[in-house]
């Protein structure tokens, strides 16, 4: 672990490699595990907001499960959620014809109708941030269902922090990204 800033960052994002292989697990991690993606308070916000114009983009079981649960939930442990369509997949998710999960937001914003990407939690991983009243915790997430993506990463030579750099850089900034570029340029000169 070192600190940047604010953050305490796990070394395993710099020696671990990793890059979707959307062709081996299909998306799986849109559909697999036992909550929907965390969301922060401002992204409620803009997940109510752009819902109207997200809507034409998503199934019909994933409009039917957000107007019964809302576009966001919270959890029994008072986390706040993207709903799921019956305790299985992101609410938000989307199929291409080859069967590779995408998501309904991701869809809308390609196309220009909306501002708003996807939740942040979404697009750093396999990167999870906890944080804490002082700081946030950055680390990496090891998950068997992308063991694909790790031995592509491996085959491409393509560290965690590379593979997520404009979600880090979303999150922290540019500042704080460059910073973490030293580090790992120490680490592996």
């Amino acid at each position: 672990m070192f600190q940047l800033g604010k953050t305490i960052v796990s070394e395993d994002l710099i020696e671990k490699e990793f890059v979707c292989n959307l062709g081996a697990c299909k998306g799986e991690c849109c559909i697999a595990g036992e909550a929907g993606a965390p969301v922060t308070e401002k992204e409620v916000s803009i997940l109510q907001e752009i819902y109207p114009k997200v809507k034409p983009f998503l199934r019909k079981e994933g409009i039917a499960a957000i107007e019964a649960q809302g576009t966001h939930i919270q959890s029994e442990r008072g986390d706040l959620e993207t709903p799921l369509v019956n305790g299985a997949e992101c609410a938000y998710v989307t199929f291409t014809d080859t069967g590779i999960a995408s998501c309904g937001i991701e869809d809308a914003y390609n196309a220009g109708e909306v501002n708003f990407k996807k939740p942040i939690s979404c697009h750093l991983y396999p990167v999870r941030v906890q944080d804490y009243s002082e700081f946030a915790a950055v680390n990496y997430h090891k998950w068997p269902i992308c063991n694909d993506a790790c031995t592509l990463g491996k085959e491409l030579k393509v560290p965690v922090y590379k593979f997520v750099k404009d979600a880090l850089v979303r999150r922290f900034g540019a500042h704080w990204y460059a910073e973490l570029e030293k580090v790992a340029a120490d680490t592996n000169p």
